[in-house]
């Protein structure tokens, strides 16, 4: 698995370096267990515990909003439709179901998750990468139907930034 350097690399290439010194040094066990606990307790801190991110601009949230709706057009798969099939805005960005299937068999999503709010990610640098890669934490794609996205970094921020805005 190749890695993209990012700071959950980081705190573990300082952990294994921190294994390394100790052992290096010959420390004694029950101190070197005592520093990795509180090594480890930090680094699950860090990554569970999210920092508290700028609030959003407006001129960000607009530009989410024009990406979101016009660009990316996740609409069509997350949000209900209306008997006349117009959006139903109550419950826009909120879930749907799928209600096409590929022809041939293969790994398909039956339902599109509701994103407003944002409910999947932790974080929203969660959120940007998978908006940036097209991977999740885990480093997962999404099932098809939902496309790998590339947006560039300001887009990402934009559209997290939009859908956060956004009630569940």
């Amino acid at each position: 698995m190749l890695s993209n350097g990012g700071p959950i690399d980081a705190d573990v290439f300082r952990l294994f370096r921190l294994w390394r010194i100790a052992r290096k040094a010959r420390m004694k066990s029950k101190l070197f267990l005592a520093l990795l606990f509180l090594a480890l307790g930090l680094f699950a801190l860090k990554t569970i515990i999210p920092a508290r991110a700028e609030p959003a601009s407006d001129a960000q949230i607009k530009r989410g909003q024009y990406l979101v709706g016009r660009v990316a057009m996740c609409g069509e798969c997350h949000s209900p439709r209306n008997d006349k099939g117009e959006y139903d805005r109550s419950q826009w960005l909120q879930g749907e179901l799928i209600d096409y299937k590929p022809v041939h068999p293969m790994p398909f999503a039956a339902v599109a998750p509701g994103i407003a709010g944002l409910p999947s990610f932790a974080t929203d640098e969660q959120a940007m990468k998978f908006m940036e890669t097209g991977t999740n934490a885990l480093g997962k794609r999404a099932m098809p139907p939902m496309p790998q996205f590339r947006f560039n970094h300001e887009d990402a921020v934009a559209v997290v930034a939009y859908l956060r805005s956004l009630k569940r």
